[in-house]
């Protein structure tokens, strides 16, 4: 089925480092495109080149997900450079675990902010696009979190997973008939995501992703989801380290 990669374009937020570089290195050995979006443009340079030196195509753009504007500009000039989008990858995200008693509304407005607002704003930049060519896939990445309340700590953390989650099987409702929208809820996986805990669960966090699973594990799901037949919709995908209870 690597045909069904082969020279879709591809965009994923937070591309950088972690899950969002495995995967575009992963889909680009299969011939895909790639266009990988962050705010820190070094980390993005360092995949680009990584795939352009093994024969791929790779662009990094500097996207803050939580600007709406920036969003579609940076969606705008993907289609433009590579001629065409066929696939968003709502990947970037914030997990400072706290408990609520604490009442950091940083944090709660951050995640809300990347976690939420930074995938709904991926959405809106790419559905007018998917509509009107009558194919894409959006592929959002919420968590096991949005399968079940991670508490005590992850409160808010699971509020915006859920919500992900929720908002791409509506989505799915609404556009399912040409266009292909997939959840990926993974468990603990070997990322930077454990390092935007700083405050008191930090220990906690911290012991709970020594079980965790390759980046690449995720990537294959994501690849597994993309490759499939453009009549087969990957809905929903929840996977974690056999070793997680939660």
């Amino acid at each position: 089925m690597t045909s069904n990669i082969e020279g879709k374009v591809v965009l994923i937020t937070g591309g950088g480092t972690g899950l969002g570089a495995e995967t575009a290195q992963m889909l680009a050995s299969k011939g895909a495109k790639i266009a990988i979006a962050a705010r820190r443009r070094g980390k993005l340079d360092e995949v680009a080149s990584s795939i352009s030196s093994s024969g791929g195509k790779a662009k990094g753009y500097e996207l803050d997900v939580a600007n709406k504007d920036q969003f579609k500009s940076v969606v705008e000039a993907v289609a433009f450079d590579f001629g065409k989008l066929d696939v968003l990858i709502n990947n970037a995200g914030l997990m400072p675990i706290r408990p609520m008693v604490e009442v950091n509304t940083d944090e709660w407005d951050a995640m809300i902010d990347v976690n939420l607002r930074g995938t709904l704003y991926g959405i809106a930049a790419v559905l007018p696009m998917f509509i009107k060519q009558e194919s894409g896939h959006i592929i959002n990445i919420s968590s096991v979190a949005g399968v079940k309340v991670f508490a005590p700590g992850g409160t808010v953390y699971s509020g915006t997973k859920f919500a992900v989650r929720a908002i791409s099987e509506g989505l799915r409702q609404e556009i399912g008939s040409k266009i292909r929208v997939t959840s990926i809820e993974p468990g603990a996986v070997e990322s930077d995501l454990k390092h935007t805990t700083s405050g008191t669960s930090q220990g906690a966090v911290m012991e709970f992703y020594k079980s965790a699973i390759p980046a690449s594990s995720v990537a294959r799901a994501i690849t597994f989801a993309i490759e499939q037949p453009a009549d087969v919709d990957i809905n929903e995908i929840v996977l974690r380290p056999t070793a997680q209870e939660f």
